[in-house]
């Protein structure tokens, strides 16, 4: 499921810094704006014990972690949304991704240039979140013209729609994003009316506080926001350094809460597969029916699902084996109607 995050920030508050940190690859990085004009993509591993703890109890040969695609995005710059700097650029590339991490320069260093000459960062957070509005504004204005035609020659879905988007233009202009309007999320003509008019706010949000200290409380606004804090100049040097030596410094890295975050930003969680040859963290979209997460290894899965054998990750391992397991009845056998939770171990029946 190549579902993918964009990093994305004004300029020189540690982007590409963050996108090396993450996915340990060599990436330019420079004290000037707009460094990055290429989006670079990474493959990132989604941290999970379970699988290691799975794997030991199968003596497992290989393990496949589950994994999340980060895309380093060009900085942003007020005038953005009418093509000041890489703007036009820069909404393309985002325009592509399915959830935003949005990078706040939070600490002090009169060594690296701010934007701004200033570091403020919920002016920051204001002046990203304008452009990606004033953006949004001006696609659904477009979308609404040619809707507001169809709908005047009794076209029912058009009508709908048209309603949709009058409910999204009123927040955009009182200056908030397209994912905080009122619309009935339950309802599948609404997700479809969403999906056509490809929003940038519409994504969902998580903020990246650039701090020199992970324990610093920050202002209310700012900590009432989803987000993670991460000291990234030194998540980078950590990549550099042994085990050894970051253990002997007394170093702790943060950067796997934000994967795992970014991961549930998505909407995504995890089942999983043991065995001799491979343990496996399938991903799958939260509320996935098994034959639905029976797809994520192959469509045979789904289209020819009889059934699923099912048990928690934490209950097998308590028991010690598969095989025990279903000997006792702690495996429940399920349909295709059975919604899966993350953490659980499947063996499916095609």
């Amino acid at each position: 499921m190549a579902l993918q995050i964009g990093i994305v920030g004004l300029p020189n508050v540690g982007k590409s810094t963050l996108f090396k940190a993450l996915t340990k690859n060599p990436v330019e990085i420079s004290n000037y704006p707009f460094c990055t004009i290429e989006p670079n993509v990474g493959v990132v591993k989604v941290p999970d014990d379970r699988l290691n703890k799975l794997s030991e109890m199968s003596e497992t040969e290989k393990i496949v972690p589950a994994v999340v695609e980060f895309v380093d995005i060009a900085g942003i710059v007020k005038g953005a949304s009418v093509g000041e700097g890489l703007g036009n650029k820069f909404l393309a590339n985002i325009r592509e991704v399915d959830a935003i991490a949005q990078v706040v320069r939070v600490f002090e260093n009169s060594n690296i240039t701010h934007v701004h000459n200033k570091v403020d960062p919920l002016e920051d957070i204001e002046i990203i979140n304008t452009e990606l509005i004033l953006a949004d504004l001006e696609s659904v204005i477009k979308r609404m013209e040619k809707l507001a035609k169809d709908a005047r020659g009794n076209d029912k879905e058009a009508q709908f729609k048209l309603s949709v988007a009058e409910k999204i233009k009123h927040v955009l202009e009182k200056g908030l994003l397209a994912n905080t309007a009122d619309l009935d999320w339950d309802d599948l003509n609404t997700k479809i009316a969403v999906k056509e008019f490809q929003l940038l706010t519409m994504k969902p949000f998580l903020y990246v506080y650039n701090v020199s200290d992970v324990n610093e409380k920050l202002p209310d606004i700012l900590e009432n926001r989803r987000h993670v804090k991460l000291d990234i100049k030194i998540e980078e040097e950590l990549i550099e350094m042994s085990q050894e030596e970051i253990e002997e410094m007394g170093l702790t890295s943060n950067i796997n809460q934000l994967i795992v975050e970014a991961y549930d930003l998505l909407g995504l969680e995890t089942f999983l597969t043991t065995g001799k040859i491979e343990t496996r963290a399938w991903t799958i979209k939260k509320g996935s029916t098994a034959p639905e997460a029976g797809a994520a290894i192959h469509t045979d899965f789904k289209e020819k699902f009889i059934r699923a054998d099912v048990i928690m990750w934490d209950k097998l391992l308590e028991i010690g084996s598969w095989g025990k397991a279903k000997e006792i009845g702690a495996v429940k056998t399920v349909g295709k109607d059975y919604i899966m939770s993350d953490g659980e171990v499947v063996e499916f029946k095609v």
